[in-house]
């Protein structure tokens, strides 16, 4: 799956968007994309650390091979060869091995334009096919990001619960989202 190509084609702008898994090779790329997200304290979990290219490695090493054995997918979103979205689906373990985690972004200048729908269209679809314990997918937002949130109930995401002051942005707590979605044979 390293470097698998999932989506090439062109957006409304004739640009060139490519999502694919990631390689190793990707490292650097992804290092600056995640620490120019963290700089920005967007709705993130990074806010304002900077990760190092080891901590980077380490995780890249990790989810290629949680990939390779079936237990993750992570897609990597290209407009004309800049890295500019990332999406994965991680699976949990032992009890909730069939509960997957699902993350997505999108740089900054880059939202708004309807890649982030097609980046989670994409993501849930590779994950469907690729990793058979998958039953649930759950997710968390800010709650105060409102564009998010209608994008994930459109996607079929309902809300289960809130946590009060559950995150720290921008100098202050608000409450943060937690949604899930059934995919196949509960509920």
């Amino acid at each position: 799956m390293e470097g698998k190509i999932v989506v090439d084609t062109k957006t409304k702008n004739e640009e060139n968007l490519v999502v694919r898994y990631p390689k190793r090779s990707d490292v650097k790329i992804m290092q600056d994309y995640i620490n120019k997200l963290s700089e920005e304290q967007t709705f993130v979990s990074f806010q304002g650390e900077q990760i190092s290219l080891e901590a980077e490695e380490d995780f890249l090493r990790s989810n290629l091979k949680r990939i390779k054995e079936k237990n993750d997918v992570l897609l990597l979103a290209f407009l004309n060869k800049s890295l500019i979205g990332i999406s994965g689906i991680n699976m949990k373990v032992r009890a909730e091995k069939h509960i997957g985690v699902l993350g997505i972004s999108i740089a900054k200048e880059h939202r708004g334009e309807g890649i982030g729908k097609a980046l989670m269209q994409t993501v849930l679809s590779e994950a469907e096919k690729n990793i058979a314990d998958l039953k649930i997918i759950t997710l968390s937002a800010f709650i105060d990001n409102d564009v998010a949130i209608r994008m994930y109930e459109r996607f079929g995401f309902v809300e289960y619960g809130v946590l009060p002051n559950g995150v720290f942005r921008k100098g202050k707590y608000s409450d943060h989202v937690y949604m899930y979605k059934v995919i196949k044979g509960l509920i």
